[in-house]
């Protein structure tokens, strides 16, 4: 009941703030106030799959080192080269001991995957990026450990100083999971243990102090002897458990305050960001004072639903919403992830949409983060290793991946869909994404900028107005084939007269005045504009005339 009152409430807000004229575009969303930003708000994060990224030793598995010689590739440190993609952190999938292919189950939180290299090899990683300016968060899954981990063997066999680090019941409680699934499971004692996601992973015991203790004694040694700059915390709703419920229990979010308190007190630059796959008002509250920001789900799922259906009005709708809810820009925007189909096979396979889709979340505020590969147009469906396959490099065999056969088969398109192909090609899509990173990184209204979305005659048309001090951009992303005005209404723009002048080409093409309100005077035409693009113009301030 109280969240259905919650939406109501969040409806009628609506309501009051956005209204449409007879086609249905907003007529009102008012001028946004400044707020808190951090180094995150600066930083376009890249996912990698260490295992998939770039083999160094010929033995088909991809590795540290591998990720240090394509660091030149992510980021070469030269702001004046334009054959590196530009990012600026790095989000790494599991990296420690783990029986399993992906990581997500580890045996030993204190040891690099012996596929992967050494302790030494990261912190060589880690000091090759951040020479590079990139910063680094490494996956935390603490809601869970390996069923082969040394903790739940002795467990099992009654270690007293180990057995209440699992939740163990004599008989199997019966009742399942969120999605349907098993969550007591049979040990080789007889008795039966809780683990949410399957078998092999089973939950700690965070109602023990000694897992606590031993999970922030974790947290300090990436932070402190390892120097990553922060976590990406998996599986943040099931930390706790009450009875039947097994999510967003109440002794989960005083968990992350107290999570949040310990890591920053040890480095207050660190930052944590929460993988809370849930509803943007149920991920809003880990966003406070739990964690730094969380990813939205729902956002990226309004972005590839508004693409698909060429209509602006999933991802307006969802702004609105966020910029209610969430603390200043502080949330995690991308399009799909390593537990998702790719996002080149959710827009259909077409290279004009995973253009049009990167323009939305990377000139949109928030904190962004790109899949490994996404930036090509690598291809992949479930099951999960297939949207996990090697990085496709080049178009030599085993696509410039490895000198041996991977540990899984390649896309069959890596010979014409590859990095050095797309880097050759000025239209491609990787230049496409090396451009928006680019613009993103030299204007920090894209990245610290106040969001208000502005009239526009074309329904389809998305027009925000982003502005940092006096870096102020109009962004155009067109739906369809219509035309644009720039309709009246507020900002908070200071009054005069402005030059409209495309951002890619510097010429001018447009002019807006401002009143002594705030308000737009007159409608602006702005020039014509392909469906699926994006226009962006800085906004310069002529002289008065004295």
């Amino acid at each position: 009941m109280a969240r259905i009152i919650f939406i109501i409430s969040v409806l009628f807000l609506f309501a009051g703030c956005n209204a449409t004229n007879s086609s249905g575009q907003m007529l009102n969303d008012p001028p946004q106030s400044p707020g808190i930003t951090y180094w995150w708000n600066d930083t376009v994060f890249y996912e990698i799959f260490v295992r998939s990224f770039y083999d160094s030793d010929g033995d088909g598995i991809g590795d540290l080192p591998g990720i240090i010689e394509k660091l030149d590739y992510l980021n070469d440190g030269n702001p004046d080269t334009n054959d590196d993609l530009g990012i600026t952190g790095i989000w790494l999938m599991p990296v420690t001991q783990s029986p399993s292919y992906h990581g997500y189950d580890t045996t030993d939180y204190y040891t690099i995957e012996e596929d992967y290299g050494t302790n030494e090899d990261f912190q060589n990683l880690i000091a090759a990026c951040h020479a590079r300016g990139i910063k680094v968060v490494v996956d935390f899954v603490m809601n869970h450990c390996s069923s082969q981990h040394p903790w739940f063997l002795a467990s099992q066999q009654n270690d007293p100083e180990y057995r209440n680090w699992f939740r163990w019941e004599s008989s199997d409680p019966g009742y399942l999971g969120p999605w349907g699934q098993p969550v007591w499971h049979l040990g080789e004692n007889g008795e039966y243990y809780y683990g949410l996601f399957w078998s092999g992973m089973p939950d700690l015991n965070f109602a023990y102090q000694p897992v606590i203790d031993e999970i922030l004694s974790i947290t300090d040694f990436w932070l402190q002897d390892m120097q990553v700059d922060g976590f990406r915390c998996d599986a943040v709703k099931y930390i706790f458990e009450d009875g039947q419920q097994l999510e967003n229990v109440p002794q989960t979010f005083t968990w992350w305050e107290d999570f949040h308190s310990h890591y920053t007190q040890i480095n207050p630059d660190a930052m944590a960001v929460g993988e809370a796959w849930d509803d943007t008002d149920i991920v809003a509250q880990y966003a406070d004072n739990r964690f730094d920001f969380c990813f939205e789900f729902d956002f990226a799922e309004a972005m590839i639903e508004a693409v698909n259906a060429a209509s602006s009005l999933p991802v307006i709708h969802k702004i609105q919403e966020m910029k209610i809810l969430y603390p200043y820009h502080q949330y995690g925007t991308f399009l799909t992830n390593h537990d998702q189909n790719r996002v080149f096979n959710a827009l259909g396979e077409s290279t004009q949409k995973a253009k049009f889709a990167a323009s939305l979340y990377l000139t949109m505020s928030g904190i962004p983060f790109i899949y490994y590969g996404e930036e090509i147009g690598m291809k992949g469906t479930k099951p999960d290793p297939d949207i996990r396959r090697p990085m496709q490099w080049n178009a030599t065999e085993n696509g410039g991946f490895s000198s041996a056969t991977p540990w899984h088969n390649l896309n069959s398109n890596y010979t014409s869909i590859n990095v050095e192909n797309q880097q050759a090609d000025s239209t491609s899509l990787w230049r496409h994404y090396n451009q928006l990173i680019t613009w993103r990184t030299a204007h920090p209204a894209l990245s610290r900028g106040t969001l208000q979305l502005l009239n526009s005659s074309n329904i389809n048309q998305l027009l925000m107005l982003r502005q940092y001090n006096d870096d102020i951009l109009l962004v155009s992303l067109n739906f369809s084939s219509n035309g644009t005005r720039v309709q009246t209404g507020p900002t908070d723009l200071t009054p005069g007269s402005y030059r409209l002048n495309d951002l890619a080409s510097g010429t001018e093409v447009a002019a807006l005045t401002i009143l002594a309100n705030g308000d737009i005077a007159e409608e602006c035409l702005l020039p014509p504009q392909e469906k699926y693009s994006l226009r962006l113009y800085q906004l310069e301030k002529i002289p008065r005339e004295e």
